[in-house]
């Protein structure tokens, strides 16, 4: 990727800032409408928002309450659209909202029925009301006292950095260039006036890169004042950030294969509980905060917030003990002329796309379930502003990297789809990779190798965090695997032992944020 940038003599039709759902997908629309495509990421993919979400690709019952119909009939069908063209990602995950006053019967019922039918053929499932031994038979931990039955409905669940590492692999396969550690520090312009390139630096050598493009797209997510400020520095801020946090806990507090959704709380939104990779995930908030960054602390009301709210709902209420791990997540939100910045969860989730005077092309807000329609539309406007001949978009129909139907039949490695028989040749060949990280980890030692050699993993971070999930799953694992982890890495990239006892310092220090313990008191101290 590296070479394909320092060797190209001509511009490329889009360079793309910032590498996470978002930019991924303007990198698969650009490259499979024959566009030259360069996406640069200033840390890891995903680093920010778009490996914290709630693993969810929903239209947003919420919404629908909300009455933004549009939103919700764009995102139950990209949801479609995204199951048909990455099976072994996305799936059907049914949920349950508990009933325990007379009312939330049928009024719920009603609600879900006009969700269904809103789908349309892109459903994925029949909501119905149950009876109170139907919910418990589905929610045996389910708190009972009070418990009047429910009504089910069908949502869809996914892995959103094995997603979006596949959606940058889809954009390479296309003939797209995807560079992570490769941040852009400046923007260049032309006789003009307007922007026409940008300068980038490469993270691991100090390299400058200095690269002309017809359409510089904004992509930044969180970050993208700061790129916009970059072109005009007196541009007024668009985002009004807001965070939420989500909570794992050992598999046993839910038992089940279908979640809970609880359709009102204290602080406006939707609470979750979620069976995912053999846990149990608990979120989210939604807290105004003043400025973005890569790793945000909960807030201590935050937490017992989600402790509390999920223990008047599940029969073994969870403590602080029982959390494996916290994660916090961004929401670039953009700000309304209006809007009451404290209540962010009034905020409109539609996306924004911006063209400023300088020419930068800005794209921010939406969710990951819209990430293909946002993109399309970013790409439609990049078209005529870089005068690019004209091509339609084809990624409604696009098969994303390791298409596979039967994906279940691949157990752990499920996620990999087509990929999963080259991870599993590399543990037959080497038996030592066969082995497990960690026996509280559904990982395996040859998935650190595919990491670094096919998915651009350059830390122990990128692997336990990202490429697999094991940070997020159960936090003191994740340490106890960094060791072993950051050897196989070191042997991978050619490193030396002493850059594997700095990667391990550096996880360990991360992880701390991880666990709720050491959260709290960073959190206290500053």
């Amino acid at each position: 990727m590296l070479a394909s940038i320092r060797e190209r003599k001509r511009p490329w039709d889009l360079v793309i800032i910032g590498g996470g759902a978002t930019g991924a997908g303007i990198a698969v629309d650009a490259a499979t409408r024959g566009y030259e495509a360069l996406l640069l990421e200033r840390e890891d993919f995903g680093k920010g928002t778009s490996s914290r979400s709630t693993k969810l690709a929903h239209g947003g019952v919420r919404y629908l309450e909300q009455g933004n119909i549009s939103l919700v009939m764009e995102a139950l069908r990209e949801r479609g659209i995204l199951r048909r063209n990455a099976p072994h990602l996305v799936h059907n995950l049914p949920f349950v909202v508990p009933n325990y006053s007379w009312w939330e019967t049928p009024f719920y019922g009603i609600g879900l029925r006009v969700y269904d039918v809103l789908a349309g053929r892109y459903g994925f499932g029949t909501s119905r009301i149950l009876s109170r031994e139907e919910t418990l038979e589905r929610l045996p931990n389910i708190q009972q006292e009070g418990l009047r039955g429910g009504v089910i409905y069908h949502d869809g669940q996914f892995d959103d950095t094995r997603l979006l590492t596949h959606l940058l692999a889809t954009a390479a396969d296309h003939g797209g260039t995807v560079l992570n550690y490769a941040g852009v520090t400046g923007l260049t312009r032309g006789d003009d006036g307007f922007v026409d390139g940008v300068i980038a630096v490469d993270g691991e050598s100090g390299e400058e890169l200095r690269i002309a493009a017809q359409v510089v797209v904004n992509a930044a997510g969180i970050f993208v004042d700061e790129v916009r400020q970059m072109a005009d520095g007196s541009a007024e801020k668009m985002i009004a950030p807001s965070q939420g946090i989500h909570l794992v806990f050992d598999g046993s507090f839910l038992r089940s294969d279908t979640a809970i959704m609880v359709p009102h709380t204290s602080d406006g939104r939707v609470l979750f509980a979620i069976p995912w990779h053999g846990h149990t995930l608990v979120g989210t908030t939604d807290t105004p905060i003043e400025e973005p960054s890569y790793e945000p602390l909960p807030f201590e009301e935050e937490i017992d917030f989600v402790l509390d709210t999920a223990g008047r709902y599940l029969s073994r209420k969870p403590d602080r003990e029982d959390v494996l791990s916290v994660y916090v997540g961004i929401r670039p939100l953009v700000k309304a002329a209006g809007s009451d910045r404290r209540k962010t969860s009034a905020l409109s989730r539609d996306h924004t796309i911006q063209i400023d005077s300088s020419g930068l092309l800005t794209i921010v807000g939406g969710k990951w379930t819209t990430y293909r329609h946002m993109a399309e539309d970013c790409v439609d406007y990049a078209i005529t502003l870089g005068r690019l001949r004209e091509a339609r978009c084809v990624t409604e129909t696009v098969p994303i990297h390791g298409f596979y139907e039967q994906a279940e039949e691949l157990g752990s490695l499920a996620v990999y789809g087509t990929d999963a028989a080259q991870v599993q040749k590399l543990a037959e060949e080497t038996p030592a990779l066969a082995a497990r990280l960690h026996a509280e980890l559904p990982y395996i030692a040859a998935e650190v190798v595919w990491a670094a050699r096919e998915e651009m993993a350059r830390t122990v971070e990128d692997v336990l965090s990202r490429r697999t999930r094991a940070l997020l799953l159960n936090a003191r694992a994740a340490l106890e695997a960094a060791p072993h982890t950051a050897e196989l890495l070191a042997g991978e990239l050619g490193k030396s032992p002493a850059w594997a006892e700095d990667q391990v310092n550096a996880f360990r220090k991360l992880v701390r944020q991880y666990t709720l313990e050491e959260t709290i008191r960073s959190a206290a101290s500053g």
